[in-house]
């Protein structure tokens, strides 16, 4: 049983503790164990009891269904909970825990404490939940739940990014392919038989060219001529394909080897043919700029103008081309009319979770939507609290939560949870290296003081990066039964020698809510003791390209300084020359290290950061510099985690997923 019966003491929510069992089991053990027990409420209950009218819910199933955004409409003039983000120290094989934070926080604050909050975290990728890493519902007792419906599928918004995405680099490669075989008149009788005309779409581009015009016989040779040929440079294309899942032999392809993807060698003569080929490649899902869109957009207008803007590549005059202008973002927008609506799921304790967009955070912005923490922060109130996750380590993640993400939100936060673990610091102060499947070294199971306070250094400079953004930094210090009172005892010390408001020992994966009960008084205490006008970014957008980047490697990883290829010299020149100069910016960096080098533990000093190329995601509203060795499409191990897992054909239960 995972819960007490109903003669036994209610929690803060009113309903029974939960009652775990130990030694813990598997994480997806303890999700089937909950919903065997009953004690699971139908997502419809969830919902109401957060404040979400019937009318604003669309289940999918019993345990989650999708929330319209006409929550925010109805209680726009509702004061907004208290805004906290919770991230962590840089990663280690030896795991931080902090989705299982997020998550046994808002357990906490609900079950413990009585207050209404929301976990907000993202959707998982298929990739590495079949890869290496695993999924990201949290783990122990501080997971949602159903746990193998969360990283699963979910309600599809992946597979609609995907959709959408390849949409648009077919759009690509087809006005490529038609340019080079037809000439400008037949490029417009095709593309707007008389039958048809012009679409809306088209009408957009005839806008952006300054042709006023609506009937498509009034257009001029010369108009014409500029609406059809977008010419584009298939060596500017920075576009493409996207699937989820890891697959190292996608990064470079070519495609348009067929036998029919032939164009003339001179547009209207006959005769000679060649081969319409380019080189190309696939990014993961989560890399894609629509993901980014997804999870920057306000509303279902604003992600449709994002997607119209995504630039794709330049003509050869040095236009930028956008969705639009290949006719694809309204169709895009389609794709992608239900994946603006966030998730609702629960926790293990049955507090709401809301799950929305997932873009990693080394290689894209590494947070959940804005619109899913707005709806949560509107029906949390003010004396409640959301819990959002940034992805990875504070220097990435936090550092693109606070200049991207409430910069186009207009959200302030009062608090940042920095999760750090005890064997987690003894890496970044120098412990012996981690292997897959060999056993720990005596150094992580044994007090070890000194590596304890050399990792400490790690912990130390996310305090001092967290600070500078006007926020409350509280310490979460997970809890492993390795841990020793004297152990947890420096990592506190140090933290408040930091500036931390407070440093707390959080037990939630073995106990629930009850276990982080602590941990959600300090990050209620910080709240309160910070005003969100306290706010504030690390950088101007106004300021040069260069001098925003240089900000970010200075003031957040410690380098001395940036340096750039040639390539990135010229892509900065093109960005600025083309307006995109004042967009804020997302660094693709490892997230193992402060600095560019994964090895590089704790605190490095001295060194620079290269920057080798600039992409531009101008319909998601950032640039996104690409330093050191950083792969868009992840692969897999020699023993990927999808060899674990299975299925019961006579009960449909997922077998060995976690």
């Amino acid at each position: 049983m995972t819960s007490e019966g109903s003669d036994k003491k209610l929690n803060a929510m009113g309903r029974p503790f939960l009652v775990p069992q130990h030694p813990v089991p598997s994480d997806i053990d303890v999700s089937k164990s909950i919903v065997a027990a009953g004690v699971l409420p139908d997502i419809r209950t969830v919902a109401a009891e957060a404040g979400i009218l019937e009318s604003e819910l669309i289940p999918w199933g019993n345990h989650k269904a999708k929330v319209s955004l006409s929550v925010r409409e109805r209680l726009k003039d509702a004061p907004d909970g208290n805004y906290v983000v919770c991230t962590g120290i840089n990663p280690t094989p030896l795991g931080e825990g902090k989705s299982t934070t997020t998550v046994g926080l808002a357990q906490a604050l609900g079950v413990a404490l009585g207050k209404k909050s929301f976990a907000c975290i993202r959707q998982p990728s298929q990739g590495p939940t079949f890869g290496i890493k695993g999924g990201a519902a949290g783990g122990g007792y501080a997971q949602v739940v159903p746990m193998e419906e969360f990283n699963l599928h979910l309600t599809g918004d992946i597979h609609a990014v995907t959709a959408a995405n390849n949409l648009l680099a077919a759009a690509i490669e087809t006005r490529m392919f038609h340019e080079s075989a037809q000439s400008d008149a037949a490029l417009f009788r095709r593309l707007c038989p008389e039958k048809k005309g012009f679409a809306p779409v088209m009408l957009r581009r005839l806008r952006k060219l300054g042709v006023e015009k609506t009937d498509p016989k009034e257009l001029t040779e010369e108009e014409i001529s500029k609406f059809v040929r977008l010419d584009i440079d298939p060596d500017t294309v920075t576009w493409q394909r996207v699937m989820d899942t890891c697959d190292r032999h996608l990064r470079k392809v070519e495609v348009g080897r067929g036998k029919n993807e032939t164009v003339p060698e001179t547009i209207g003569v006959k005769g000679a043919r060649k081969q319409h080929n380019r080189a190309t490649g696939f990014d993961i899902t989560v890399a894609s700029e629509v993901m980014a869109v997804l999870a920057l957009a306000t509303s279902l207008s604003d992600m449709r103008e994002k997607l119209g803007a995504m630039v794709v590549g330049y003509s050869k005059k040095g236009a930028p081309i956008t969705a639009d202008d290949l006719g694809a973002g309204g169709a895009m927008t389609v794709l992608m009319k239900d994946a603006i609506m966030p998730t609702l799921m629960q926790t293990a304790e049955s507090t709401p979770v809301m799950v929305h967009a997932g873009p990693f955070a080394n290689i894209a912005t590494g947070n959940s939507s804005i619109v899913a923490d707005q709806v949560a922060l509107k029906l949390a109130g003010p004396d409640g609290f959301v819990i959002t996750e940034a992805g990875f380590g504070a220097d990435i993640g936090m550092e693109k939560f606070f200049n991207i993400k409430c910069r186009a939100s207009g959200l302030l936060p009062k608090c940042a949870v920095i999760v750090a673990t005890v064997r987690a610091l003894k890496m970044h102060g120098g412990g012996p290296p981690v292997s897959a499947g060999k056993p720990l070294a005596p150094a992580y199971l044994e007090e070890n003081l000194e590596l304890v306070a050399a990792g400490c250094a790690n912990l130390v400079k996310h305090i001092e990066n967290a600070k500078k953004f006007g926020v409350n930094a509280v310490v979460a210090i997970n809890k492993f039964k390795t841990d020793t009172p004297a152990e947890v005892e420096v990592v506190r010390a140090a933290s408040l020698q930091a500036g931390a408001f407070d440093a707390v020992m959080s037990d939630h994966w073995a106990k629930g809510g009850v276990g982080a009960a602590d941990l959600a008084r300090a990050v209620a205490a910080a709240c309160a003791a910070n005003e969100d006008k306290n706010f504030k970014f690390l950088y101007e957008v106004e300021r040069p390209i260069k001098d925003k980047i240089g900000a970010i490697c200075r003031e957040i990883y410690g380098a001395d300084g940036v340096d750039y290829t040639e390539l990135a010299e010229r892509q900065i020149e093109t960005y600025e020359g083309a307006g995109f100069g004042k967009l804020p910016i997302c660094i693709a960096k490892t997230q193992y290290s402060f600095s560019c080098d994964a090895a590089a533990k704790g605190v490095p000093t001295g060194f620079r950061v290269t920057v080798r190329e600039v992409r531009g995601c101008v319909g998601a509203g950032f640039l996104y510099p690409i330093c050191g060795d950083i792969q868009t499409i992840p692969g897999l191990p020699t023993r990927p985690g999808f060899y674990d897992v299975d299925i019961d054909t006579e009960t449909g239960e997922v077998n060995g997923l976690f």
